[in-house]
């Protein structure tokens, strides 16, 4: 992606050279992975993290010193800070197309563990969208694990896909879906309800498309291939075959590889978002 020189966002809090100090879950390993399955990508179920670490009763007080960030540290700063800037430039662009004002969210970038006003998560949660403080937050050592642990390609554009979608869950969350689909939710059973989770998380993967629509001419050689692969690696098959050895289509919350594939590529080919109607495939 071609981002080196342009403008960033002012809207990026970096904490990752600040150190960790108070609760944060103890234990990692499965308890890591259980994170990770559910909150990958984590969207609006980033909210639910808080009584999750509590019913953990795992807690434990940490504390470690602040730490200066390396020279890629600050390249990597800068690159996110650009992307989130394309994303800002982008949704005002169609917002205004459509009648309407964007707000835009915030993004921090952090180390280890965080607090939010959605609760407190980990690194192992990857990174998320919290509505309650309209920000993304992000351990940006997630993307080396996606690519070593889950098979993705790596590459900047992987990094701005995931960003891209996480900013797509803060248009759902102005647009009033996902409040709708909490509603919903409410009277579902759980299987129901995972079924409307999915249809969120495609849509989210469709906005992404529909963003790197509006921003090609930043593109290089290779962008799309790198966000398609990331796009495969974090389907709900892909990941509990891996973490698993088998798959329950039921417990589904983000959608298969093909799917996420699919949508992100529609988004991208049409550049349309009255496209983007994936609660309309729910069967």
């Amino acid at each position: 992606m071609k981002w080196e020189g342009r403008r960033q966002s002012k809207n990026v809090e970096d904490r990752r050279g600040m150190g960790n100090t108070g609760k944060v879950v103890a234990g990692g390993g499965l308890i890591g992975i259980i994170l990770l399955l559910i909150n990958m990508f984590g969207g609006e179920g980033a909210q639910n993290l808080a009584p999750i670490l509590e019913q953990l009763n795992q807690q434990q007080s940490t504390e470690s010193p602040s730490q200066p960030l390396s020279e890629e540290d600050e390249k990597m700063g800068q690159f996110v800070s650009t992307v989130l800037a394309d994303t800002e430039d982008v949704w005002h662009e169609i917002f205004e197309e459509n009648g309407m004002t964007y707000k835009e969210p915030g993004m921090v970038l952090f180390r280890g563990s965080v607090q939010t006003e959605c609760g407190g998560a980990t690194s192992a949660s990857g990174p998320f969208y919290c509505p309650a403080d309209q920000k993304i937050y992000m351990d940006l050592d997630f993307f080396d694990e996606l690519q070593t642990r889950f098979g993705a390609q790596g590459g900047d554009y992987a990094i701005a896909y995931v960003i891209a979608h996480e900013v797509g869950h803060h248009v759902q969350t102005l647009l009033g879906t996902s409040g709708k689909v909490r509603q919903l939710q409410q009277k579902m059973s759980k299987a129901e309800g995972n079924k409307l989770s999915v249809s969120l998380e495609l849509q989210a993967d469709f906005y992404a498309g529909l963003w790197t629509h509006y921003n090609s001419k930043y593109l290089e050689e290779g962008d799309i291939e790198e966000a398609l692969s990331a796009a495969h690696a974090v389907g709900d098959d892909a990941i509990q075959k891996k973490m698993q050895g088998h798959v329950v289509p039921d417990s589904f919350t983000h959608g298969t590889s093909e799917q996420r594939v699919k949508w992100f590529g529609k988004g991208f080919k049409t550049g349309d978002i009255r496209q983007g109607d994936t609660f309309a495939e729910l069967n």
